[in-house]
């Protein structure tokens, strides 16, 4: 399982964290939101146009008319007019043309006649002296041609009825009636199309603005996360499986991507089309948006509910998911292992249980998802939008709203739901994306060591003192007791002692990987608690056991990235400790190809290079922790003669096993149980007939008397 972090009480809440990233790009964040403000004005003024079309020109023709009979009617210049059998009508809202809106009504003409235009079934009705007549119901009394050979039936609230005359149109007369209004139509459709258009342009424009800025912040994080890591202190990686730290750096950014990337995007774009929709809804019937206020707190309630218990969900999915990540890392690093002792079934029932506890999680978080998302919000606006339709249906329409309002409430409350939807659809990639943010920052949480430019720190001298140091990696029995040595400018001191006995625990405090329980480590009298990690490593050369090889060339594997290595001194590096013979063999000779960790080469190879990278950055403390190990004995003879040459003037350290290579060393400790239990050159060790003796005689095939511990 994962560790847990100490620092998790002192953290900045996520929410302020995640705001800290996206602030680094609030300006281009800013112009995407202004951007989308204009996109959703352009999309929300398409029902308003609906509405105008409809109620002014397409339901206008339902307006009272006014009817000009008589040759003497002389109307002004450019005023709308419809004629037909010798009478001129002017619609209502086209009478201030004739009239002055000053005029009152008694100064409008008095042959002016009242006349309504029906639609009753399929037909038009032209209805003369139909003024006073308002609400009730009318009906086809008695179908005719001609002029006033229909009769229309009108029935009122209090059921009273009367019988008119009436004239159908035909649908060329309908057309004239609408000739002013079919220009008006066109135009407006074509602002209608226009703005789908610019909305379609300026949504693509947001859209690319926000993802590729969700891109750069992820990109951004990503980075400091790495930057973190190489900054943490080596005892993090004692303790925590390398495939959980893979995983937050691969899959729990890639989870927060996705909020920034789809969430953020959604979140916002709904948001700002929810806030505009209940402007326009405002706009058009106030009485309307009221009723549509009640939604709001109906699905916080129900998104809150979701994130309540969504979330345990999500930390046990994620939780799994790292813990298989490390078990998938760790067996092909063992995979030899795991076939030569037949672990394949069992490993792979444990790799079962963590994928079925993670698909139980999976499953219930689904189950919720689909309960508290898009069906019960799909559910809720069906109902809504068939209680308004059967409230608002029939006289109910015509008494308290028009048409065309009823259309643009109906048009907008379809798209309030949509962003809705879109929120809860996000709702898990938020919720998941959460919680790796929280898992990523309780892993930038972890105090990391100081860095400092290396160039602050001039080149020691290379003498290094312990001072009665002591040290444990937990709490519990320490590694070293009491550790006290000296090593001056230009000596090899080499650490002998049984596996465990505390040999690279002192070469890894040297380093600063890790800082003493007591005592103090000093490099020419500075301690080095107070000098910059990398400013100290800057200066100290070490080779390993396991030589790691880069991917890249070979040039690259002895320079590493340090321009004022270059070619010649990677040549005479690899030169020194014996390597140019078959570097050059190779078919690419310095350029040859590596692949991960060296694995075309022979294990000697690798340690060969890795020394010439040693050498190569002119180290003024050199540490070979087993480094000759993996050479042969003809190899080794190369080697130790390069050591000779190289190790003057700098101070080395030697951890070995092979006794035989540390004869000339000037100061051999070694070490037992985390103490030093004897010190001297070979010769003196020899002759105290102690532990170097016994251990040097048994490697060397002699014989020694036992004796008593």
């Amino acid at each position: 399982m994962e560790p847990q972090s100490n620092a998790g009480e002192a953290r900045v809440p996520v929410f302020r964290r995640l705001l800290a990233y996206a602030l680094l790009y609030k300006y281009r964040i800013a112009a995407a939101l202004l951007v989308l403000c204009c996109a959703v004005g352009a999309e929300l003024a398409g029902p308003f146009i609906a509405k105008t079309i409809i109620d002014r020109h397409i339901g206008g023709i339902a307006q009272p008319w006014y009817e000009w009979r008589g040759g003497d009617v002389s109307l002004p210049g450019g005023t709308r007019q419809v004629e037909l059998d010798g009478a001129v009508y002017v619609r209502q809202d086209w009478i201030g043309e004739a009239v002055p809106p000053e005029s009152g009504p008694s100064e409008r003409p008095a042959f002016w006649r009242e006349a309504r235009i029906l639609q009753l079934g399929s037909g038009m009705y032209l209805l003369r002296d139909a003024g006073g007549l308002t609400g009730g119901s009318w009906s086809v009394s008695q179908e005719g041609a001609g002029a006033d050979a229909s009769v229309l039936s009108w029935k009122g609230a209090g059921g009273e009825t009367r019988l008119l005359p009436a004239r159908k149109l035909t649908t060329g007369e309908t057309v004239a009636f609408y000739r002013y209004d079919i220009p008006e139509v066109i135009r407006w459709l074509a602002i209608f199309f226009g703005l789908l258009v610019l909305g379609s342009a300026l949504h693509y424009i947001q859209g690319f603005t926000l993802q590729t800025t969700a891109l750069r912040i992820i990109q951004q994080m990503r980075m400091d996360l790495m930057n973190h890591i190489q900054r943490m202190p080596i005892r993090y990686f004692d303790s925590t499986p390398i495939g959980q730290v893979v995983s937050r750096i691969a899959n729990d950014t890639e989870a927060v991507r996705d909020l920034f990337m789809s969430f953020m995007a959604t979140f916002v774009v709904s948001s700002i089309n929810i806030i505009g929709i209940y402007i326009a809804l405002f706009l058009l019937d106030y009485r309307l948006a009221l009723v549509t206020l009640v939604f709001m707190p109906l699905f916080t309630i129900v998104m809150y509910v979701h994130l309540k218990y969504s979330k345990k969900y999500i930390s046990v999915m994620r939780a799994r998911l790292s813990d298989m990540n490390a078990m998938l890392n760790e067996s092909i690093n063992v995979m030899p292992i795991l076939q030569a002792f037949r672990q394949e079934k069992n490993r792979m029932g444990e790799f079962n249980a963590l994928n079925e506890d993670r698909y139980r999680a999976n499953i219930k978080q689904i189950r919720l998802f689909s309960l508290s998302s898009r069906n019960f919000t799909g559910l809720v606006g069906s109902l809504f939008t068939a209680g308004a339709i059967w409230y608002f249906g029939g006289q109910s329409l015509q008494s308290v709203i028009s048409f065309g309002v009823f259309y643009a409430f109906i048009d907008y409350t379809g798209r309030f739901f949509q962003p809705i939807i879109g929120i809860f659809d996000q709702l898990m990639n938020a919720q998941r994306a959460v919680v790796s943010a929280e898992k990523v920052f309780g892993l930038m949480d972890i105090e990391g060591t100081e860095v400092a430019r290396a160039d602050e720190v001039p080149r020691p001298q290379g003498q290094v003192r312990f001072d009665n140091v002591t040290f444990a990696y937990k709490e519990g029995e320490p590694v070293l007791r009491g550790i006290t040595f000296e090593a001056n400018k230009g000596e090899t001191v080499a650490l002998v002692g049984h596996t465990g006995s505390g040999k690279s625990s002192i070469m890894n405090l040297l380093l600063g990987f890790y800082e003493p329980s007591d005592g103090r480590i000093l490099i020419d009298g500075q301690e080095i608690r107070t000098i910059s990690k990398q400013a100290l490593r800057k200066h100290m050369g070490i080779v390993l056991q396991d030589p790691f090889l880069f991917t890249g060339d070979i040039k690259f594997n002895v320079s590493l990235y340090n321009g004022s290595i270059g070619p010649e001194q990677v040549r005479k590096a690899l030169a020194d400790v014996g390597a140019a013979g078959f570097v050059e063999a190779l078919p690419g000779g310095y350029d040859e190809r590596v692949v991960e960790r060296g694995s075309t080469l022979s294990a000697g190879q690798r340690q060969l290079i890795s020394f010439a990278r040693a050498l190569a950055f002119d180290p003024a403390i050199l540490i070979l922790d087993e480094a000759t190990a993996s050479i042969d004995s003809e190899t080794e003879s190369l080697i130790q003669e390069a050591l000779r040459v190289v190790s003057a003037g700098r101070t080395t350290f030697v951890i070995a096993h092979r006794l035989s290579t540390i004869r000339e060393a000037d100061q051999i400790l070694v070490l037992h149980r985390g103490e030093i239990v004897e010190r001297g050159t070979h010769e003196t060790l020899m002759e105290l007939r102690g532990r170097y003796y016994r251990m040097y005689q048994l490697q060397s095939g002699g014989t020694v008397q036992t004796t008593s511990a």
